[in-house]
């Protein structure tokens, strides 16, 4: 093949090569107007670097996938096929859907927190899904439109660069505009680099926000949702993580239990498993053990799940203001032997009672529900996995880890029909109810979640690790984001500034 400064091929094809410059600096700007939609989903930086990186980064990283997608369509397409009115026309084909591919992902970012991925797959087609049934006609427009008004421009651009060729490269601008690109990007890995050897967690925490760019590791989730400790991290102690900044956060007009006499429950909360054994010896009632039962092993915390429905996330700004559980409104509750939680008015007359139970303990003879459980012996590990004792037989079947928190909403909505009320103030679930096998929890600065078999515990200071509920062993290190970070909203859920 000739390819001589004298050959037409040769012409033909360095001319679609400063073409394709053109093109693409067109398609940088539509880039650059698209991706704007990640910046707006996510909280803006705290500091006047995080703000300076991020629109560096959005400059220089947008510029470089754009460049990069067409080094690796249509310019090997220029050399290869250099017929102009073909290759101005693929190019416009491949661009559109370049574009409307990142307008897909930025709206799955918008509304799920994270990018495309096979992993996300069934979150994406549950998103997609309910934004058609949910108006199908405007959602349909709506991604049609956009596709053409895309394809629209790509055409318009193609055609009116190759035409203005000549024009355009007397223009100074290109240079200048691909100059401040080239700086942007590489003062935004810069910037990184120093941030992430010093700890700027406001620039690093950026990491995923823009596709293709530094992977979500767990440091940067925690600090993504203002998780993670600084101290503890720098320091690499065990301390709590602090939320006082954070508040607990109701919803209003919250719909109580209906008023009907509730069925007796007593709960009892046993020290130890010793304990325990020794009151089922003497128990007249059969109780039926239900394993994988997950709590922490702070005391206060698991006593705390089971009264608030709630992670500990939320017991510090809980008890420092000395909050009632949500849930009781006008029907009281009979609690005693905690002191943490004495500011709890006590109603002896309560159709729930909660009490801290030895072996000499009598349930209430009327008592229609019936559950026991020991707390976790004092270990390094935030979370255990034990028993729990009901006098419910269909229980006993249980194949999922349930939690303190799931007692609790298990006998609201179960047992006293209060399905509304643990919507709206639970984090807990009904263990009857089906469910995808799937929880949180947080404990002792640690933050917990589970999908089926496999806990996953992350550090305050952003280390992580993968554990099998019912062995306890290892299990393999992925990061699974898109469960995490929906799992970080379920936390999340009443807080506020």
């Amino acid at each position: 093949m000739n390819l001589s400064t004298q050959s037409p091929f040769s012409s033909k094809a360095s001319q679609l090569l400063s073409w394709g410059h053109w093109f693409t600096f067109a398609n940088i700007c539509l880039a650059l107007l698209i991706s704007l939609a990640y910046l707006f989903s996510d909280t803006s930086p705290n500091t006047t670097m995080g703000s300076i990186y991020m629109i560096l980064t959005w400059l220089g990283h947008v510029g470089f996938i754009t460049f990069l997608g067409f080094v690796l369509t249509i310019f090997p397409l220029s050399l290869v096929f250099p017929y102009p009115r073909h290759i101005r026309g693929m190019a416009a084909i491949l661009a559109s859907f370049g574009a409307s591919l990142m307008a897909f992902d930025a709206y799955v970012f918008y509304n799920l927190g994270y990018h495309l991925s096979t992993s996300a797959l069934p979150q994406i087609v549950s998103l997609v899904w309910h934004t058609i049934s949910s108006s199908p006609i405007v959602a349909t427009f709506s991604a049609g439109a956009f596709v053409l008004i895309v394809l629209s421009f790509e055409l318009i651009i193609s055609n009116y660069t190759w035409q203005h060729l000549n024009k355009l490269k007397q223009l100074s601008f290109g240079k200048i505009f691909t100059g401040i690109l080239l700086t942007s990007f590489a003062l935004s890995h810069s910037i990184h680099i120093w941030a992430d050897a010093n700890f700027k967690f406001d620039i690093t925490k950026q990491d995923n926000i823009l596709p293709l760019s530094y992977p979500t590791t767990a440091k940067s989730l925690l600090a993504k949702n203002e998780l993670l400790d600084l101290e503890l991290y720098k320091q690499a102690k065990t301390e709590q993580l602090e939320t006082s900044h954070a508040a607990y956060l109701l919803p209003t007009n919250i719909k109580y239990c209906p008023k009907q006499v509730k069925p007796l429950t007593d709960i009892l909360i046993f020290e130890n498993n010793e304990t325990l054994e020794q009151f089922l010896q003497v128990q007249t009632t059969s109780l039926s053990q239900v394993e994988l039962f997950l709590q922490p092993t702070s005391h206060e915390d698991s006593v705390f799940n089971l009264l608030y429905g709630l992670p500990a996330f939320y017991k510090k700004p809980i008890l420092s203001k000395k909050t009632i559980p949500a849930w009781i409104g006008n029907q009281g509750i009979s609690i005693s032997g905690f002191e943490s939680f004495s500011f709890i008015p006590n109603d002896e007359n309560a159709a729930m009672r909660i009490v801290a139970a030895n072996r000499d303990t009598k349930v209430r003879i009327n008592a229609k529900h019936i559950i026991a459980f020991s707390l976790s012996p004092k270990q390094t590990v935030p979370v255990t996995v034990s028993s729990v004792y009901v006098n419910d037989k269909s229980l006993s079947n249980n194949s999922d880890l349930l939690q303190p928190m799931d007692i609790l909403a298990t006998v609201l909505d179960q047992y006293w029909s209060c399905d509304d009320l643990i919507k709206q103030t639970l984090i807990g679930r009904n263990i009857y109810h089906k469910h995808n096998g799937t929880g949180i929890n947080y404990t002792q600065g640690v933050f917990i979640a589970y999908k089926k078999d496999k806990i996953t515990l992350i550090e305050a200071d952003g280390s992580y690790k993968n554990i099998s509920a019912a062995q306890g062993f290892l299990l393999d290190n992925n990061f699974d984001v898109p469960f995490l970070v929906e799992s970080i909203k379920r936390l999340k859920r009443f807080i506020g500034n």
